[in-house]
């Protein structure tokens, strides 16, 4: 045979099943699809469209992090966000006033009592110290919850999220905004430690009113600083976050103690605090700080210190502390004794605005009264006002006559005089023949003054008052030497203090130093020495001179207790600016009185009210300080009476020989 007939299997035998299907040898999955065309393509549909869907989830899930901002620096972090403010505080610390949004100085959790960042653990997030950033339990929670209650209820926002979402997020609520938020938690728990990330918060979250950080809620809210707070006061801060607005303590006290009721029982819970603490914080009698109401003239003095910030620093960072020379009590004490003057004297004289300003003798300024009403008009008169001097220039004639070697005794003529068409007159329109230049000073003589500024040249007087700090062009003129041209308040008086130093000048400054709320040191005023600008025995025969026009000229008005005083009275043209300047050993000071349309007052002098208000600014600067002697003052040497005989005499034979030519 050349082939064999397969056998068959035996009838009591059944046929064995290798796996491999009835007839083709293929798989048994393909032998039970075989003949289902159906099932076949269900199936392959069915894994196409998982495929197509884990793919979309995938590349979604991608999507929730693209524009993902990085995770700022820890510098950043604390900067992020912040507008423009500035908190000023006076030469104690104190703070006078804020600009733009508060924020707190910095808190240090090293320094907090445990119960402050416990109060906000257990309002804002229980599990904060056990979590890795997002809170994976609390998520699922309020899912849970929103999902069975048809809309949203529950948050699982921790502290570190809030962060995220204050700081580097915005605050819409989109799944996209929510996962990174996640993400760059966990990632800021990887670079922080739980306390730094507490402190963080503590210091950025927003308690409203304007109010950032603890630092500036517990001074607003208590008058206090963090360290200070108790149980209650702490628990009361802690229900702010959630609803700064709402919960306002100022607004709403009602419902801000209700749920301080359920952050006490939290920090119970909590193992924070006893029930028996609980419960005598929810008891206390909150008593809220009064907010400090500065007096509005604080304004002058801050926009002057604003501008000088801009000079010190070009570019800002988002928030400054910024320490003044200013002395509030004295500030204060100013601007209610101007006000009152001014309404009693200033209304009667037609004299409607005012400026004063004092500094001692290292040019810190410690009060500036800039007008009456600095709510009316921002417009600065210590500063920005300038005006026409008079007589109260010419200190600066009679220096520059002293630097060239005259002497108080030496004498000049009274008497009628005319320079290139120009007739310069006395106040009393009246001529007293010889004087000594001593005696020409202190009554305010301005034929002598026209005389000398003749004599000793209109450059050289302008180069000496330029040397002591009068920045204003100043022009080669003979009515320079009574005062006819334009200065600020603040120039003269910085000028002034040239005499009051024995010849050194000094620089005025409001701003003392600048830092930001976390106590960085951005500016501190360098320590300097004053600069040599005239010769201290001419300095202090100025001062002798000036010293006979409060005690025997013009400035009488002036004089108070036992200090020896030196200074100027000056009034221009139709009494339109009237001034006195002067010091003691220890303070200078300024003081205008005009009117801004520039009309003329009735009568006021120099000698008059604003020789009153400086009485009343530098009795305020010089309350708690001891008598000090003022160098140069007293040593003028007082003439005999024969002296005094012989001056006169030969006055009144000039005045008699004047009378006989003219008849």
């Amino acid at each position: 045979m050349t082939g064999s007939t397969p056998k068959r299997p035996s009838a009591d035998r059944p046929p064995t099943y290798d796996g491999r299907g009835p007839s083709s040898g293929g798989s048994w999955f393909s032998n039970i699809l075989a003949g289902r065309p159906i099932l076949k393509w269900g199936l392959i549909v069915s894994f196409s469209l998982l495929a197509v869907a884990c793919l979309a989830g995938w590349l979604y899930w991608q999507s929730l992090y693209r524009g993902m901002p990085d995770l700022p620096s820890n510098e950043q972090l604390w900067a992020k966000g912040r507008e423009q403010a500035i908190e000023f505080v006076d030469v104690d610390g104190d703070t006078i006033a804020i600009r733009g949004p508060r924020y707190g100085r910095a808190v240090d959790m090293d320094k907090l009592p445990p119960h402050v960042p416990q109060a906000f653990i257990a309002a804002e997030d229980k599990r904060f110290y056990e979590h890795d950033g997002a809170d994976t339990q609390a998520i699922i929670r309020a899912l849970w919850a929103n999902f069975t209650s048809g809309e949203t209820v529950s948050g699982a926002s921790t502290i570190t999220q809030q962060l995220i979402k204050n700081l580097v997020l915005t605050p819409e609520q989109t799944l996209k905004r929510k996962a990174q938020e996640v993400r760059l938690a966990r990632q800021l728990e990887e670079r922080l430690s739980k306390e730094e990330i507490l402190e963080l918060y503590l210091n950025r979250v927003y308690f409203g009113a304007g109010f950032y950080g603890l630092g500036a809620a517990s001074r607003f809210y208590f008058g206090k600083a963090p360290e200070e707070l108790s149980v209650a006061e702490a628990s009361l801060l802690a229900t702010l976050p959630q609803a700064p607005s709402r919960l306002a303590l100022t607004n709403n006290m009602t419902d801000a103690k209700a749920r301080q009721a359920y952050v006490l029982r939290e920090m119970v819970e909590a193992g924070f605090i006893t029930q028996a603490e609980a419960d005598e914080a929810q008891a206390e009698d909150i008593e809220l700080a009064q907010p400090s109401e500065r007096d509005p003239q604080f304004g002058f003095a801050l926009d002057a210190a604003t501008e000088r910030i801009d000079e010190i620093l070009p570019s800002l960072p988002g928030d400054l502390v910024v320490q003044l020379t200013i002395d509030s009590d004295l500030q204060a004490g100013i601007d209610e004794a101007f006000q009152k003057r001014m309404a009693e004297e200033g209304a009667n004289q037609k004299a409607s605005q005012a400026a004063g300003i004092v500094m001692d003798r290292r040019g810190r300024i410690l009060a500036m009264f800039g007008g009456v009403d600095y709510s009316e008009t921002q417009f600065n008169r210590a500063t920005q006002a300038m005006r026409q001097p008079g007589s109260a220039f010419k200190p600066f004639v009679y220096a520059t006559a002293i630097k060239q070697g005259l002497t108080p005794y030496d004498v000049r003529r009274d008497e009628e005089v005319e320079i290139d068409g120009w007739s310069p007159e006395n106040y009393s329109r009246v001529y007293s023949g010889p004087m000594t230049l001593t005696e020409a000073l202190k009554d305010s003589i301005n034929t002598v003054a026209a005389q000398l500024g003749q004599e000793v040249s209109e450059e050289a007087i302008i180069s000496l008052a330029k040397s002591f700090g009068i920045t204003s062009d100043l022009r080669p003129l003979p009515s320079i030497a009574l005062g006819s041209q334009e200065v600020t308040l603040r120039d003269l008086t910085r000028a002034y203090g040239a005499f009051m130093t024995s010849g050194q000048r000094i620089d005025p400054y409001i701003v003392e130093k600048i830092s930001n709320s976390r106590g960085d040191v951005l500016y501190e005023r360098p320590d300097y020495d004053l600069e040599r600008v005239y010769d201290r025995r001419d300095a202090e025969t100025m001062v002798a001179m000036m010293e006979r026009v409060i005690t025997d000229g013009t400035g009488r008005r002036a004089a108070f207790g036992e200090w020896q005083l030196a200074g100027k009275t000056g009034t221009s043209q139709d009494s339109r600016d009237a001034w006195f300047i002067g010091f003691s050993a220890e303070r200078v000071g300024g003081v205008w009185v005009g009117n801004d349309d520039d009309s003329p007052m009735t009568k006021v002098t120099g000698g008059g009210l604003p020789a009153a208000l400086w009485h009343d600014m530098m009795v305020l600067a010089h309350d708690g300080l001891e008598p000090s002697p003022l160098a140069g003052a007293g040593t003028l040497v007082t003439l005999s009476p024969m002296a005094q005989q012989r001056i006169a005499f030969y006055r009144d034979l000039g005045m008699a020989f004047e009378g006989a030519a003219t008849n």
